[in-house]
């Protein structure tokens, strides 16, 4: 039978084992595993800092990019289920990496224990300003009018970014030259420059040349609009149906983790993602602050996976 917040909190009040080790009584080390200064390095250490807050002892971020996120959550899947070590999963990391993966080093619905979500993401469709459209269903008329002259940069194959053009490719029924990067920075660079004529990416990571005014943005890929840009349609809005793509960033453990600890570090993360200030900087950034018990969040795995699956196929994103 599945156990409710209060009943875990409750078993980890009156745990022997847990009393008398004091959790946390130790730095925590949260696992970002992409580069710095990206959407899940961004929210990750805004989580930590509030973790530090409310839990007393240093949280310290450790970036170990590589392979899609699977070399960092690979690293936390093997340490010790402790409740001191953790990572900042996400679409990319924990759904799409095993699809694309020709030996995945993980499965994550099994070989992590999943303890909340705490943001979503939205993508961005964005534009060069000297391309003569102004909306996602004039950018979709221009690639049908022109079949695979235009291009567009993407994180690299198989990212979320990647496979959010893909699935504009798949229901506007449109063709465009697909140009991988290591990295969504380069690729926003090419973008301003004028060498693209399109990409997506995750809104934080966007939000610079957007308020610059070196790109033009046209539509965010979630089914309702965002707070971080309130006057910009979605994708749905502008006419593409049916469109849903956004990333997340979620709190992961080990295996094994002891059901109490990931009872308390769900409701640590829950009380933080429910306050005004929390969620305020999260729109600042770019991002909604968000929360899911630990079965809703291994639920959003297999949701996504299965959601995915297709469209990993249809780009040809597995490695060979």
């Amino acid at each position: 039978m599945t156990l409710t917040r209060r009943t875990l909190l409750g078993t980890l009040l009156a745990t022997p084992a847990l009393a008398q080790d004091g959790w946390p009584n130790r730095p925590i080390r949260l696992v970002v595993p992409f580069p710095p200064g990206g959407p899940t390095d961004i929210m990750g250490r805004l989580l930590a800092q509030a973790l530090e807050v409310d839990l007393r002892v240093p949280v310290v971020v450790e970036n170990r990019a590589g392979a899609t996120g699977a070399i960092g959550s690979a690293a936390v899947m093997q340490s010790p289920p402790d409740g001191y070590t953790l990572v900042v999963g996400t679409l990319g990391s924990h759904a799409l990496q095993p699809l694309i993966a020709k030996t995945p080093a993980y499965d994550p619905r099994r070989d992590f224990a999943p303890v909340a979500l705490f943001a979503t993401i939205a993508n961005v469709l964005m534009v060069h300003p000297g391309v003569n459209v102004r909306s996602a269903g004039e950018l979709v008329a221009l690639l049908k009018a022109e079949p695979g002259r235009h291009n567009y940069g993407s994180a690299g194959i198989g990212s979320p970014i990647h496979l959010s053009a893909v699935l504009l490719e798949a229901v506007a029924g449109v063709q465009a030259q697909h140009i991988p990067y290591r990295g969504s920075a380069p690729a926003i660079q090419d973008l301003q420059g004028g060498r693209l004529t399109f990409m997506f990416d995750a809104v934080p990571s966007a939000m610079g040349a957007i308020q610059g005014n070196a790109v033009r943005a046209l539509a965010v890929t979630t089914p309702n609009r965002i707070a971080a840009l309130p006057d910009l349609p979605t994708m749905q809005e502008a006419g593409i149906r049916p469109y849903d793509a956004y990333t997340w960033n979620a709190i992961f453990a080990p295996p094994r983790t002891p059901e109490p600890l990931v009872a308390r570090l769900n409701a640590a993360i829950g009380a933080i993602t429910a306050r005004t200030e929390f969620r305020a900087r999260a729109t600042a950034l770019g991002a909604d602050a968000a929360t899911s018990t630990p079965e809703a969040l291994r639920a959003l795995v297999t949701a996504e996976m299965e959601k995915w699956r297709g469209i990993v196929e249809t780009a040809g994103a597995r490695e060979s």
